[in-house]
């Protein structure tokens, strides 16, 4: 008798820009069967883009279903949830501002995760992210090693692409990581960036390191102005899908996450960026390693300012 397999089911909460090209990615990889899930005013994008992205399974060579709908019933099940829904950035816009309108909307979505999704891994995109994973860990109630924030994926993809840029080299030779909360304040740490191996400091001149380190802290806000109607969408689906793909596929992937602190760098009961080791059992290990005294005093730093959003979201949830 042949063995039945399911594939995994894979939810994107938010049909806008990031929700439908995680959906696409996530069929590339063939991940695993796709719902794309928003309000019933937008039912009609998450449908559009699901049955879109199904007619060109054919071209691409995999085969994924794919739903588009408002039913949180259809959800039910998900191996994985990523949250993407929220208010985008405007030019001029911190993510910070977002606070308000993304709190409501989390607390929404996150019920709803609690209540059709309760054995999924939660991956958090929406801004501000420390504060909105906070919130959803909160509320949903989820274990700790089920909750992550997928910023610092995305920011450490940054920070490797410009050094490749300024040097001339394949971005595949640069390994690199950033720290702490996804904000102006986050610290890329040159110490442990590396290009085939060699120091960064060892070939790049300090006052490029610091240009590096400057456009990578800025690089959301590079985008919002050159969009002017959103931010960004590529690269922030690209790096949920390596995280979902880690956890599905028991990668055991060393990735920066937002993840919940419980004394880890002298800190505690905070989401912040720091590397992690994703495999089946969802966030398996907290890495620490050594920083200098400049870059733990800005990790703290960046974690004051976290700790101020998360004081916001308690008064709103």
């Amino acid at each position: 008798m042949a063995r039945s397999f399911q594939r995994p089911k894979i939810v994107f909460v938010g049909a806008g820009q990031i929700g439908g090209n995680l959906a696409l990615m996530a069929g590339q990889e063939q991940l695993g069967d796709v719902v794309l899930v928003d309000i019933p005013d937008l039912e009609g994008m998450a449908k559009g883009k699901a049955l879109d992205i199904a007619q060109m399974s054919s071209t691409q060579n995999f085969d994924t279903k794919y739903v588009g709908t408002s039913n949180w019933e259809d959800t039910r099940g998900a191996d994985v949830v990523v949250v993407t829904a929220g208010k985008p950035r405007k030019p001029g816009m911190s993510r910070d501002e977002l606070l308000d309108v993304n709190v409501k909307i989390m607390s929404d979505v996150a019920a709803n995760v609690k209540k059709y999704c309760p054995d999924s891994f939660l991956i958090v995109v929406s801004n501000p992210l420390d504060a909105m994973v906070y919130a959803a860990y909160k509320i949903t109630g989820f274990p700790q090693n089920r909750v992550i924030g997928m910023a610092g994926v995305l920011d450490s993809s940054r920070f490797r692409y410009f050094v490749a840029e300024k040097l001339g080299v394949s971005v595949e030779d640069v390994t690199a990581f950033v720290l702490g909360g996804h904000g102006d304040d986050m610290v890329p740490v040159v110490q442990y960036c590396a290009v085939g191996g060699i120091p960064l400091t060892q070939i790049m001149k300090k006052p490029d390191i610091d240009a590096v380190v400057d456009r990578t802290r800025k690089a959301g806000t590079e985008i919002v102005a050159l969009l002017k109607t959103g931010s960004a969408f590529y690269s922030p689906a690209a790096s949920s899908i390596v995280m979902a793909e880690s956890f599905l596929r028991d990668k055991k992937r060393v990735v920066a996450a937002a993840v919940w602190l419980t004394g880890q760098y002298g800190l505690k009961d905070i989401f912040l960026g720091v590397p992690t080791i994703i495999g089946k059992g969802g966030i398996e290990k907290i890495l620490e390693v050594e920083l200098s005294k400049e870059d733990k005093e800005a990790l703290h730093k960046s974690a004051g300012r976290v700790k101020e959003l998360i004081d916001e979201v308690n008064k709103r949830l």
